[in-house]
């Protein structure tokens, strides 16, 4: 596999090094304000697994980026709904969408994830790509999400193992990162666990061929 398919739009693959910084708007917006593609655009490969397998309905992708897994899922059928705390990066994520011909089935909304309020409003499908909030925060991410899955719909959250490969020695990434089984303590009693489990995949990056874990929860609220 080529670098450019298995980099997508990995939120932690480029990160700042410094823990307190690597999920601060500041850091992305900055990233985001230049010209250059910052991410492949390609959808996130357990998306496509886990989303394939659902009929599609609406749809609400927290951390999304430059958009790439709202504008495949609308390209499904989803009417989708993009999140993200970088005005910058939304910005990007419309544009794309309007090249992509799927405007119409997507709209934005800028929300820090770490702040997350459902506010009453429900999806089918809440998924989330490779957030690392720092020290082990992603279980509280989980928690605020449920909140926004209707009854019967999923909730699918992906995320990088603790690698050392990853991480190079950054002891606040390798925090930041999580195993599936972490996550289940902010799934409340109305969910059920559909897996939980860590994905191997094969990446390159600068040369280099190795295997890494992805962190993949996908739950049910029950009807």
């Amino acid at each position: 596999m080529s670098d450019h398919a298995t980099r997508h739009h990995d939120h932690a693959d480029e990160q700042p090094s410094h823990d307190t910084e690597m999920f601060e708007p500041a850091s992305w917006e900055e990233r985001y304000s230049g010209e250059e593609k910052i991410w492949s655009g390609d959808p996130n490969p357990q998306l496509i697994t886990e989303a394939s397998r659902l009929t599609p309905g609406t749809a609400l992708d927290v951390g999304c980026g430059q958009g790439g897994d709202v504008i495949w899922l609308a390209q499904q059928g989803w009417q989708v709904t993009g999140a993200d705390f970088s005005t910058n990066g939304l910005a990007r994520a419309a544009r794309h969408a309007e090249e992509a011909g799927v405007a119409e089935r997507t709209q934005w909304w800028q929300v820090d994830a770490r702040e997350f309020d459902a506010e009453g409003r429900t999806y089918d499908l809440v998924t989330t790509h490779f957030l690392h909030p720092p020290e082990g925060g992603m279980v509280e991410v989980t928690r605020r999400l449920t909140e926004a899955v209707a009854p019967g719909g999923h909730l699918l959250v992906v995320g990088h193992a603790p690698s050392p490969t990853l991480t190079q020695g950054d002891t606040g990434k390798m925090r930041a990162m999580f195993l599936a089984v972490d996550l289940l303590p902010a799934l409340p009693d109305s969910f059920e666990v559909v897996l939980a489990e860590q994905r191997p995949r094969t990446v390159t990056r600068n040369g280099k061929t190795f295997e890494i874990d992805d962190s993949t929860l996908l739950a049910r609220r029950k009807a």
